[in-house]
């Protein structure tokens, strides 16, 4: 540990202030970042956030310390951390194309405050570090995902004459390594013949760009009348 955060991490007034400030000042870089990148939760959250938690550390070691009451410490820092993920629930949507935004903000201001509660204990050197580790993986690994190459997911509007076809397509789909994340099925029935329609959102598991060879493969298919990609 390093030797001169000794004198301030008890909780006497000048140690509150710094902590407190420390808290303040750590909250507001976390949350200007944020901010800049025009995320849900900003600087004003992640300030709050860091301060209560911080707060909330104090309060704790106050009661056991100054006032040398029965309390478990460790208690209110859990309490804490459990309604930390009910705020970050709250930044966490789903879109109209079923997808989930808002993890990594729900993330960070779970991990802002675990920072408050780590200058509310005095343990400084946590505190400064875990800040620099959440801002670079908020600035460089954003940079760092874009670069990954992902497949994007692709639908086929499927339509075939028995449900035992859709089971082969399925089949095609594991063998290949083609993920399935959405299936919605629906059947309609015209003049003798039951028509059935499917709607498939897949994805390849390696990576690559497979949905015009998938949907050539599965329009080849015995007993499926049409697979087409929207």
């Amino acid at each position: 540990m390093i030797s001169i955060f000794n004198p301030i991490r008890g909780i006497d007034f000048l140690s509150l202030l710094i902590k407190l400030l420390t808290a303040f000042i750590l909250g507001t870089v976390i949350g200007l970042e944020r901010s800049y990148h025009n995320k849900p939760a900003g600087f004003r959250t992640h300030t709050l956030v860091v301060l209560g938690a911080t707060i909330a550390a104090l309060t704790g070691i106050y009661l056991y310390v100054g006032l040398e009451l029965p309390t478990d410490v460790s208690r209110i820092a859990a309490g804490v951390v459990t309604g930390l993920g009910f705020i970050g629930a709250g930044t966490i949507v789903v879109t109209r194309k079923q997808k989930v935004k808002g993890l990594t903000t729900a993330a960070g201001l779970w991990t802002s405050g675990l920072i408050g509660l780590a200058v509310g204990a005095g343990f400084y050197e946590g505190a400064f570090l875990g800040t620099a580790m959440i801002i670079l993986v908020e600035t460089y690994f954003e940079n760092v995902r874009s670069k990954i190459q992902v497949a994007p997911e692709f639908e086929i509007a499927l339509s075939y004459y028995h449900r035992n076809d859709l089971d082969a397509v399925l089949r095609y789909c594991k063998d290949n390594d083609i993920a399935i994340t959405n299936l919605r099925v629906t059947g309609n029935k015209t003049s003798d013949t039951a028509i059935y329609a499917a709607l498939l959102t897949l994805k390849a598991q390696g990576g690559q760009d497979v949905q015009d060879e998938a949907a050539a493969a599965i329009n080849a298919m015995p007993g499926i009348v049409s697979a087409e990609l929207i």
